[in-house]
């Protein structure tokens, strides 16, 4: 097997930076709890290492690849190739009509309550990727553990004073988590930054506000194009950027919107509301 992973060409074009070490991907399979009542849509499986892990504490595994030559070599030559809880699916995770269809018609993904992510992603894609599976697609898993580069990490974890969109639009939708730092060396090839391991654990109804009018559900869009126009003039106070489209508490007219948290930003549209 070692002979045919050689002949494999990492295709830089997809981001592809393989990761074999036991001990990163171990902390991943634990970051998704994972029992045998779970599916699990695994993103750009590479070589397999990753999904043996997974295949051995879910009850099934599906792996999504672009690389249509990884596809044929996990099914032709990969350890899991005679694994009956994984499947190999070639398609785009960012085109869900390249991998739907496989899925609807296993009825594994839209019939279970406890479909997970587990994924090492190419980084180009993060955002397009985070905002697939969070506000855009008709299924939201449960959680979802990430790699992606250590800045973005910081980013999506930024606290007050720190806040940017891309932090806001994971936190409208979920509860992130930092897992682990992962150094640049352990893959193959070395990207050029560190990584990071991140718990996105998604919320299972609308949000709960406190209102003008007592205790309301606040659509995550609203506070997201609320918050939207106000970073497009992030260097003004809040009373210059949006003070005049919303009815805005006066403890917050004086702040720019990176020193909002998500439940200011909650607050300010449930009063609107």
């Amino acid at each position: 097997m070692e002979h045919e992973t050689q002949s494999i060409e990492k295709k830089k074009f997809l981001g592809q930076n393989f990761l074999n070490n036991k001990n990163i991907l171990g902390a991943m399979a634990r970051a998704a709890e994972l029992t045998k009542h779970d599916v699990v849509l695994e993103v750009g499986p590479g070589l397999g290492s990753l999904t043996e892990i997974l295949a051995m504490r879910a009850k099934k595994v599906i792996a999504v690849e672009k690389d249509p030559e990884l596809v044929t070599w996990n099914m032709k030559h990969g350890a899991l190739r005679k694994t009956k809880n994984v499947s190999f699916i070639h398609g785009d995770i960012l085109k869900p009509e390249t991998w739907l269809p496989q899925f609807n018609a296993s009825r594994l993904m839209l019939h279970t309550s406890c479909f997970k992510i587990v994924a090492n992603i190419p980084y180009y894609i993060t955002s397009h990727f985070l905002r697939l599976f969070l506000s855009e697609t008709k299924f939201r898993p449960k959680l979802m553990v990430l790699m992606v580069q250590k800045e973005v990490a910081e980013r999506i974890l930024a606290k007050n004073g720190k806040e940017s969109m891309l932090s806001l639009s994971v936190k409208a939708y979920g509860k992130p988590e930092f897992i682990r730092k992962v150094p640049r060396g352990v893959f193959s090839p070395p990207p050029k930054v560190d990584s990071a391991i991140i718990k996105i654990t998604t919320f299972g109804s609308p949000l709960k506000v406190r209102g003008a009018r007592g205790v309301m559900k606040i659509d995550p869009e609203k506070v997201l194009s609320i918050s939207r126009l106000a970073f497009q003039k992030k260097r003004k106070m809040l009373r210059q950027s949006i003070g005049k489209k919303i009815q805005l508490p006066k403890k917050f007219q004086t702040k720019r919107p990176e020193e909002l948290s998500p439940e200011d930003w909650e607050l300010i549209v449930g009063r609107a509301v």
